[in-house]
């Protein structure tokens, strides 16, 4: 019976490494599929205006 016992696990224990591989995988795709919206909104948001501190005044101005 123990070798029985240890054939079942060892076979557990590879479908549990196939199933994270596979899930693994499978974000890795979403992620790169999400990658080049990314960069898109990177560039809107280069051209936004930055603010700069005045020490003067503390207000805040286009700099």
């Amino acid at each position: 019976m123990p070798p029985f016992v240890a054939f079942a696990g060892v076979l557990g224990g590879l479908a549990v490494v196939r199933w994270a591989y596979k899930t693994a995988v499978k974000i890795n795709q979403e992620l790169d599929e999400m990658r080049p919206s990314r960069v898109a909104e990177a560039a809107h948001t280069a051209d936004i205006q930055k603010l700069k501190r005045d020490p003067v005044t503390g207000a805040y101005r286009p700099g």
